[in-house]
Formats: C-alpha cells, sequence, structure tokens
C-alpha cells in the first residue's frame, strides 16, 4: 500500500478528512497528515493523529530529529501527496513556490516523481477569480493534479462552484493515481 501525505489548508472543508484519513488507513495506505496554522482552527490535530496512527506536522521549523530535517525527509518518504481542502491562499503559495509553512515546504521539497494531487474549496467568486484560475492552471503545468470543485451550497451561504469533491471522487483520483505508478 502506499504512503500518503495528506495536506491540510484552512479551510472548512477540513473536517472532511477525518474521513479520508479514516478511509485510507482502512484501504492499508500510511498517511502522514501536515496542517497549516489555519487548518488547526477548524481541526483538531489529534483527531487525525489518532486516525492516522503518526504525528500531525504543524510547524516547518519544528525538527524532531537532529539528524534530518522533516520537510525533506518527509517529502523522501512519500508516494502520494495531497492537498485536502486546498484554499486559495494555499493555491497561490504553491504555484509561486513559497515556503513558509509545513505544507508549502514539503510540496516544494517533493521529489519531481511523486504524484500531487490538489482539491480546492472554497467560495465561487474566489474559485473563479482569474488569479486562483491562473494558479491552478500553473500547478498543473508543474504535474498537480486538480479534483475538481463541485457546485453545491456553500458554508457561507452563496451557491455554486467551490465545495469540496465528494469524498469517493477524492478516493478514486487517489487510487488511480496509486495504479499509474504501479504500472
Amino acid at each position: 500500500m502506499a504512503r500518503i501525505t495528506l495536506a491540510i489548508t484552512g479551510s472548512i472543508a477540513a473536517y472532511k478528512t477525518v474521513d479520508l484519513v479514516s478511509s485510507l488507513k482502512k484501504q492499508g495506505h500510511s498517511v502522514t497528515v501536515l496542517m497549516t496554522q489555519s487548518a488547526t482552527e477548524f481541526i483538531q490535530p489529534l483527531t487525525l493523529q489518532v486516525l492516522s496512527q503518526n504525528t500531525v506536522h504543524l510547524d516547518v521549523m519544528h525538527e524532531p530529529f537532529p539528524d534530518q530535517v522533516n520537510h525533506i525527509q518527509i517529502g523522501k518518504e512519500t508516494d502520494l501527496f495531497i492537498v485536502v481542502p486546498a484554499t486559495a491562499n494555499t493555491i497561490a503559495k504553491l504555484a509561486h513556490g513559497f515556503a513558509d509553512n509545513m505544507v508549502t515546504a514539503t510540496a516544494l521539497a517533493l521529489p519531481h516523481f511523486v504524484p500531487k494531487l490538489l482539491a480546492p474549496a472554497m467560495n465561487t467568486k474566489m474559485y473563479d477569480h482569474p488569479a486562483t484560475q491562473a494558479n491552478l492552471k500553473t500547478l498543473e503545468d508543474y504535474g498537480y493534479t486538480i479534483i475538481s470543485p463541485k457546485d453545491s451550497l456553500l458554508a457561507c451561504g452563496d451557491t455554486g462552484r467551490g465545495a469540496l469533491a465528494d469524498l469517493e471522487t477524492i478516493l478514486q483520483k487517489i487510487k488511480d493515481k496509486i495504479h499509474e505508478q504501479t504500472l
């Protein structure tokens, strides 16, 4: 089974990662969780630590082992990297090479052959904004697979494209990428 690194960013949709981690573990995958500071405002790291049975990584400056750089080591031990949910802020940082938190630093340090997926979740206007669309295109050019958001009633009360893709869709994209890697 695969070693999956799940990066969680600060969106209300972060709560849905509980089911994602649980499902991936039930399928036999190893799951390493990275979180931005804002993600911890929506879901507690301890929940994800218990479900993943691994340390949740929050701070790029926290180096638990003196003989390795944490975000580099995580990248080396990743078979598949996925950002769920991906906010406009994190998408912009990834597209422009910022490495100012655990998620973005690890993403930048990934070997080129590691499959990278990204599942955006945000307000429709934010998702459709030309800057966000340009950043998504840039990430596709860098090799990311974008798991498109769905049209739905959003947490803010608006209706439109921007809701996190369904769990089944995300799990299928992960399965497809892992299968591609084993061919």
